[in-house]
């Protein structure tokens, strides 16, 4: 493969659009997105449009049936059947929508007479064909696993009166269990669904408008034109340029494949291995779910079971974000400094003033966004706001931007499919939470763990990093964070443990097996782009990003790295693991400012000494602080010439 130049074949975009959609589906899915749309603008902003205000429940449903209607048109029932949309998708997305319908009508009717328990026979059967509708979307939407987890869960009520241990829970009848999770509001329709209907449609709306109307780019030459001829300037521009895109995105494969088809060829071009471009890239897209202000999916369930302003979750979620990111940058500009690179030559260089004169409006979006959501607090009228303020931009400057009437439609379809995508999910996560709840299992699970662990918080923390990082491989981050807050985070809490700390504990390590091999996505995504072992660049992407295992670790130990607690603590843990991060920085790449290439010992020192520096004691702080001092002195005494 020539220098530079990216694969001829390029992993799938997960968030791109269908190629079904075109011809009648496009428009069809154009108008099923728009009445969810209108739906969900009419709801968050109370506007009564017509005269049609529905209860909440009635909502939902009509939310699920037009997006799972949508779902169906827009992801095939077999991977390799993209071609058109077959006649039997066409009949599932008319019956859910047909379904979503019934139930918004019925939906006060359901809610006086408590159909979760007194629904008749036929309305039952009803929602049976739901439910198999909802666990296909799953299928379409999702992983394998997630949808066998989904199903075995959906179908648990029946058995647990015969279940053993802390899995003994109330039984159903197969009809009553049906009843529980349609009728009901705690599964299908539940918290998560509730969440996505009532705030995240407008994030999602938001991400897709800023992709749409040019952001990525904007975001790509704004770096670049900051850093792009300082040393190793590429794999900066990398770093910011992900971590911007990626906070408003929230989506770490689609992040990869949207600014590294640009950031890993120029890496590589100005000397970076293909390897660790491709590491450096998957480890930035994927902090770039978890900075604010956007954050994904899960940030904003999050707020929901902890029951605080999403703004606060934004509070806590910054510092580590920002602790990671200043990790990564870090370890890029001693590779740089170690190998001698230089960045991009001027002439390939925008220059910054015409750069923010040309895209000034998406720095004022963010900043905006980030107003409306921390002063004004109005979490689900925010991204609306701040998406009208693009398109009217986007509008004014048409002839510039080529904004037009088929762009703006395309629009509503890519806004449909990735609201499609979420909804298709959640609805399959509702069964799993559903038979959690209605069963009592879900409090006891966290129960009997905490007497298992015997009061042993490490036993505790090990269980939960391990399990999160396993269902992370099968399950998008929402799903997994959603399972493990439910059956998990409850344990932490219950062990005296923050929980605000808890529930990011368990979200941290849920994503961090998008670059943890074997599975690894953002890492392949981006080595496919590299033309790199996708081994080799999973392992480089742990090595990158392995602050990323280590942070939830320390902020659950330390909540003042989350911004909780005293000032005086919360300033001396970040300058502690501000140093801690130069050192872990300078032993991974084996260089230290002002000192140069570090030889084997003092390397281990000066490792041992970041390591230490991040366990929040002051007797860890301080052997840590002479260790790293004793690898700066020793590295000196046996100082090796810098190399050419």
């Amino acid at each position: 493969m020539a220098e530079g130049k990216a694969p001829a074949r390029l992993p799938e975009d997960p968030e791109a659009r269908s190629a079904r959609l075109s011809g009648p589906a496009f428009w069809v899915a154009f108008l099923l997105a728009a009445c969810g749309l209108v739906l969900a603008v009419n709801q968050v902003f109370n506007l009564g449009l017509f005269g049609f205000r529905p209860i909440a429940t009635a909502y939902y449903y009509l939310i699920l049936g037009c997006f799972g209607g949508f779902a169906f048109l827009a992801f095939p029932a077999l991977k390799r059947q993209r071609a058109r949309v077959p006649w039997f998708d066409w009949l599932l997305a008319a019956a859910t929508v047909a379904l979503g319908i019934w139930l918004a009508s019925a939906a006060l009717t359901i809610q006086l007479a408590g159909w979760n328990v007194t629904a008749p026979d036929w309305a039952a059967w009803l929602g049976l064909v739901l439910i198999l509708l909802v666990l296909d979307g799953v299928r379409r939407t999702g992983e394998v696993v997630l949808f066998f987890a989904c199903l075995l869960f959906g179908i648990f009520p029946v058995f647990a009166g015969e279940m053993p241990g802390f899995l003994w829970g109330v039984a159903f009848s197969p009809l009553d269990a049906v009843r529980e999770h349609v009728f009901g509001t705690e599964s299908i329709i539940g918290i998560p669904m509730q969440v996505v209907s009532d705030t995240l449609i407008g994030f999602l709306v938001f991400g897709v408008v800023l992709s749409a109307t040019g952001g990525a780019s904007f975001f790509m030459d704004f770096a670049l034109a900051l850093m792009g001829t300082s040393r190793g300037g590429p794999a900066k521009v990398a770093v910011v340029s992900s971590a911007t895109f990626g906070m408003l995105s929230g989506s770490p494969t689609s992040n990869v494949l949207t600014t590294g088809t640009l950031t890993i060829p120029t890496m590589k071009r100005c000397g970076y291995a293909p390897h660790y471009a491709g590491a450096v890239e998957a480890c930035a897209s994927t902090g770039g779910a978890l900075m604010p202000p956007v954050m994904g999916a899960a940030a904003f369930i999050m707020a929901n079971f902890l029951n605080v302003p999403y703004a606060e979750v934004m509070v806590a979620a910054l510092l580590p974000s920002l602790l990671f990111y200043a990790a990564l940058f870090l370890q890029t500009d001693l590779y740089a400094i170690r190998r001698g690179l230089r960045g991009v030559s001027r002439e390939e260089v925008p220059p910054l003033g015409p750069t923010l004169a040309a895209g000034w409006y998406y720095i004022a979006a963010i900043v905006a966004l980030t107003v409306l959501l921390l002063v004004f607090r109005i979490e689900a009228q925010a991204p609306f706001w701040v998406s009208l303020f693009l398109l009217l931009i986007a509008l004014l400057r048409a002839r510039r931007s080529g904004f037009n009437l088929r762009r703006f439609c395309g629009l509503v379809v890519d806004a449909g499919q990735a609201i499609a995508q979420i909804v298709a999910l959640i609805a399959g996560i509702g069964l799993i939470i559903g038979a959690l709840s209605m069963t009592g299992v879900a409090n006891s699970f966290s129960r009997e763990l905490v007497q298992y662990a015997g009061g042993n918080v490490a036993l505790l923390l090990f269980f939960g990093a391990l399990t999160s990082f396993i269902l992370g491989m099968g399950m998008t981050a929402s799903a997994c964070y959603i399972f493990l807050a439910i059956v998990l985070a409850p344990a932490l809490v219950q062990a005296g443990l923050d929980p605000m700390a808890s529930h990011l504990y368990v979200l941290y390590w849920g994503i961090v097996s998008f670059i943890t091999p074997p599975v690894a996505l953002a890492a392949i995504a981006a080595a496919s782009i590299a033309g790199s072992s996708p081994m080799k660049t999973g392992l480089m992407a742990l090595r990158v990003g392995c602050l990323l295992l280590l942070l939830p670790v320390l902020f659950v130990l330390q909540p003042a790295l989350i911004l909780r607690g005293e000032w005086m603590v919360i300033l001396q843990a970040v300058a502690t693991a501000a140093v801690a991060i130069l050192l872990l920085a300078s032993a991974f790449e084996g260089y230290l400012y002002r000192v140069g290439v570090l030889a084997p010992v003092p390397r281990l020192l000066v490792l041992a000494g970041g390591l230490l520096l991040l366990v929040p004691e002051a007797t860890t702080d301080l052997i840590g602080l002479l260790l790293g001092a004793a690898g700066a002195g020793l590295a000196l005494l046996v100082r090796r010439p810098r190399p050419a």
